[in-house]
């Protein structure tokens, strides 16, 4: 197992209140890395912490090392580009005000791309990735904003794409898309997976079970367990692990 990103010792405060406490875990290299566990366990606040959108948090400490391929995360003076490493998505969608095109170009754009061509590919593979082109490949100059909610969530997957990431973070991606859409989407994912490392926080346990190969999982700020994700669902080190896995509280 090659490690991706490396979290060493990680402890995030918001003010008094620990988020992640003490947290100590590798993410392998182009592989699907699910993160489970009830609400206010810790799992967003360690996806902002890979892209450092913790920095938007006001009163947000973070104590510990993360690092992506041995680079300490906090101390890239270029935060831009890291992001540009790191590609994320939210739960609910946050369009920019620009058309459909436009959405997905910008990023391309701000990196130094202009020529029209390589846009419009940049543009349609992106779409097509995210399950959206054929909904909108005649609407490209619609504003995305007008877009239901599914697919402006689906566009913000298409936007965090633009860039070719080398790490994809999902938080909660499919909480807005109807079913069929993401059992699509999760089939692009296993095929991304051999571009990128692809980090994904879910509520569906039964999503990281049949599509993440590595899970883990959180609890009251803390790191239960990380494991092949086969082995967390049937042989589960911890009993806090089996407990809710088996749907025994969550």
């Amino acid at each position: 197992m090659i490690p991706h990103v490396r979290f060493e010792n990680v402890t995030v405060s918001y003010g008094q209140k620990k988020a992640l406490d003490d947290v100590s875990f590798e993410i392998p290299k182009k592989r699907i890395f699910a993160v489970i566990g009830p609400a206010n366990s810790g799992k967003t606040t360690m996806l902002k912490c890979i892209n450092r959108t913790i920095d938007f948090i006001p009163h947000a400490k973070v104590e510990g090392k993360v690092t992506i391929d041995g680079d300490d995360v906090f101390r890239i003076r270029n935060v831009y580009q890291l992001r540009r490493r790191v590609g994320m998505v939210f739960p609910l969608p946050v369009g920019l005000p620009l058309s459909v095109y436009e959405n997905v170009a910008y990023a391309p754009r701000r990196a130094g791309i202009h020529n029209r061509r390589e846009l419009d590919e940049i543009v349609e593979t992106c779409l097509r990735q995210a399950m959206l082109w054929d909904e909108v490949k005649d609407r490209m100059n619609m504003l995305g904003s007008m877009l239901s909610g599914g697919q402006q969530q689906r566009l913000t997957l298409a936007r965090a794409l633009s860039l070719r990431p080398q790490i994809l973070c999902l938080d909660e991606f499919s909480i807005a898309i109807d079913p069929v859409t993401t059992m699509k989407i999760e089939d692009i994912l296993r095929e991304l997976k051999e571009k990128m490392t692809i980090v994904m926080v879910t509520n569906l346990v039964q999503q990281a079970r049949r599509l993440a190969d590595y899970t883990a999982f959180f609890s009251a700020s803390k790191l239960i367990e990380v494991d092949e994700t086969e082995k967390i669902f049937t042989n589960a080190a911890n009993n806090l692990t089996e407990r809710y896995v088996t749907g025994d509280f969550g």
